[in-house]
């Protein structure tokens, strides 16, 4: 072969392996918190890097965001975000980081809840507590993902269908695990107001000292009200959340006679060598410690 045949040959064959390394780059993706950053792995497998701004255990309610939060950012093909005004301090990365898309907002298309608080009417962040909900964002998800890298469409279209039907058997798990508990002891404490989709998709009451956001502060009043109500409605389970303080909780379960139930994961998953690594492990976790405090309980 003459010599330049043999570069032209040579550079042909470093063009092929630069455009598979070219493709073999995975998307950079963000995620403001450990929930979420799981649902995108899902359903983004090998092809999306997702970087989860909020770690383990973490309170997206009064989280700060870092300098590396903006690097990351910055460097981003996408950002995913639950929204429903969970993550207040985004906008303020946006600025610092100087990130020009426009993150994904996964609970589009979720029925929402809402309570007064101080006198105005609030929207209930928590979308993701109910498998059903998940599900949307999963959909969301996969949209997302065919609209930046659409060669990966198929693969996304497959791991989300994938992910789709193990969150509709968590979804019918709850219910039957819920349903198996009498109605009148379906009553449970926690931490602050983040169990609602939950409680209106499975049928269960829960009372908190704290709204929708654990940056509120309860009144004297408040707290003296709640001890009142769980005693009158015989609520004898409480639990504490592993990205929360758990002291208020603890106190009004003592004036209140209401039993420890143990640690639900809420808004952060725990580390990977925790008992709620995973959104699917989160939400099981949590299903069968409610059930068995409630169970418990008569």
């Amino acid at each position: 072969m003459k010599p330049s045949l043999l570069l032209g040959a040579m550079a042909a064959v470093a063009l092929s392996a630069f455009s598979l390394i070219a493709q073999a780059k995975p998307l950079e993706a963000v995620a403001s918190f450990t929930v979420i950053a799981d649902m995108v792995h899902n359903v983004g497998g090998d092809r999306v890097h997702v970087t989860s701004l909020i770690g383990p255990n973490g309170d997206p309610h009064v989280y700060e965001p870092t300098p590396s939060d903006a690097q990351a950012l910055k460097q981003a093909d996408l950002a995913f975000v639950s929204g429903l005004h969970l993550e207040g301090w985004l906008d303020r990365l946006i600025v610092a980081s100087g990130y020009q898309g426009q993150p994904v907002v996964l609970s589009d298309g979720i029925k929402t809840r809402s309570m007064e608080e101080d006198g105005e009417r609030v929207t209930d962040p928590h979308a993701w507590n109910s498998a059903a909900n998940a599900v949307i964002y999963v959909r969301n998800i996969v949209a997302a993902l065919k609209r930046v890298d659409p060669s990966g469409a198929a693969e996304y279209q497959a791991n989300g269908d994938r992910y789709i039907t193990q969150l509709q058997a968590l979804d019918a798990y709850a219910r039957a695990q819920v349903q198996s508990v009498p109605q009148a002891q379906r009553k449970v404490l926690t931490s602050h107001d983040a169990f609602g989709y939950f409680g209106d998709a499975y049928g269960v009451t829960f009372l908190a000292p704290l709204g929708f956001s654990t940056e509120a502060e309860p009144s004297a009043a408040d707290v003296a009200r709640l001890i009142t109500q769980i005693k009158r409605e015989r609520v004898s389970a409480y639990f504490f959340e592993n990205s929360g303080d758990p002291r208020l909780v603890k106190q009004i379960a003592a004036a209140s006679g209401a039993q420890p139930g143990g640690e639900l994961y809420v808004e952060a998953l725990s580390p990977a060598d925790g008992p709620a690594a995973s959104y699917a492990q989160m939400f099981r976790y949590n299903v069968d410690q409610l059930v068995k405090a409630m169970k418990a309980s008569h």
